[in-house]
């Protein structure tokens, strides 16, 4: 019996005459509204600072090779005890302002005031958000250019509106401070928001997550169908010097892109911040030949509320998420970034493992597609 007839009444099972149901009406088209197919993957077994236990995660992409790739990941994590340990190690989001002096000389003396001024500035960011708190200031300066990058905690939020809000403020009260500098822009991209820059991943903007598991050595030929030394030359050759040949900026890795915009779309994250979260690192190393495997995403731009997670399907995922629990402000938006980071895990060791394996890759793609497309006909 196929999974098609299993359980069918006696009326529906092959070879019996039936009256013929209704076809379902097909949905209108909404040209408001993109559809993107959706699969929750897992579950991945994680543990660290933020998250512990077993979680499916959902995945929205019109990739769908990805979802098994994701799911042979998770897969593994339910082997290992601790599965993936996901910890999150930093958060903050940024803002730069931009201000112009009369010459070079002025601009650092002001920045010097106001960096004997911090107390006073956090004390403006205070009264007026309930939740951002500025944590750093990085002045920086170019000519008659002064640039001073702000670091704020958000709470849950990913905070771009948040920090914004916060930055008005402080323009205001500098400039009051300082009339002789001039206004120059609320946003000077040393923030840097939404572009590949070194500086996030110096300074950190978002929240900043490591996630690492420990694979016994025949699991990685068992579940993953490669060893231990031939993951570890890979990643070397590929993530580490070919990146490094192809002038990847602070970015060592072979597709977290791909994990974090499903993530992202899944759970209502502004998508355009897989350009910085994108800049990671895969680390991968031979322990007496079990796998020491990594992945290290510094700027995380998520949050569990704010724009986008009013939706229905988003918030329903942010509950299946445990996402949406009475905890102290920040720590539903860790406990997001973890589950991301421990996704991308997931799906970069399958990957890897693939390549390891001339034609896998391209077979396992072949066969779902078609398995899919037959399933569309």
């Amino acid at each position: 019996m196929t999974d098609s007839t299993a359980g069918a009444t006696p009326a529906d099972a092959p070879g019996t005459a039936a009256a013929p149901a209704a076809a379902p009406a097909a949905p209108e088209y909404d040209e408001r509204i993109t559809p993107i197919p959706t699969r929750w993957v897992g579950p991945i077994r994680v543990s660290g600072n933020a998250v512990e236990g077993e979680i499916e995660v959902p995945l929205a992409t019109y990739e769908s090779p990805l979802w098994p790739s994701v799911g042979r990941g998770a897969r593994l994590s339910r082997q290992v005890e601790g599965g993936i340990v996901a910890t999150v190690v930093g958060e903050r989001m940024t803002r730069s302002v931009l201000l112009r002096a009369s010459g070079a000389g002025a601009a650092h003396l002001a920045s010097l005031d106001l960096q004997q001024r911090f107390d006073e500035l956090a004390a403006v960011v205070a009264a007026q958000s309930r939740f951002a708190q500025l944590v750093e200031m990085h002045p920086e300066i170019v000519g008659d250019l002064l640039f001073l990058r702000f670091a704020f905690t958000t709470g849950d939020a990913s905070g771009h509106n948040m920090v914004t809000a916060a930055s008005e403020a402080l323009l205001g009260v500098i400039l009051q401070w300082h009339p002789e500098l001039e206004y120059g822009s609320i946003s000077g991209n040393y923030c840097s928001d939404k572009k590949a820059t070194a500086v996030n991943g110096i300074l950190g903007r978002g929240r900043s997550v490591v996630a690492e598991m420990l694979i016994p050595a025949e699991l990685v030929e068992t579940t993953l169908r490669s060893s231990t030394q031939r993951i570890v030359d890979l990643n070397t050759g590929k993530n580490l010097v070919g990146s490094t040949i192809a002038g990847a900026l602070r970015s060592a890795n072979a597709h977290y892109a791909n994990m974090l915009l499903a993530f992202y779309l899944a759970t209502g994250q502004d998508a355009a911040n897989i350009v910085e979260g994108s800049q990671g690192i895969t680390f991968a190393e031979n322990r007496d030949g079990d796998l020491y495997f990594s992945t290290t995403l510094p700027h995380l731009i998520v949050g569990t509320v704010g724009n986008g997670k009013h939706l229905v399907g988003v918030n329903a995922a942010l509950e299946r998420l445990g996402c949406r629990e009475d905890r102290e402000p920040g720590a539903n938006a860790r406990r997001l970034a973890a589950l991301i980071a421990a996704s991308v895990l997931c799906g970069e060791i399958s990957l890897l493992a693939a390549q390891t394996n001339p034609g896998e890759l391209m077979a396992a793609h072949v066969a779902m597609e078609r398995g899919a497309k037959r399933g569309q006909a």
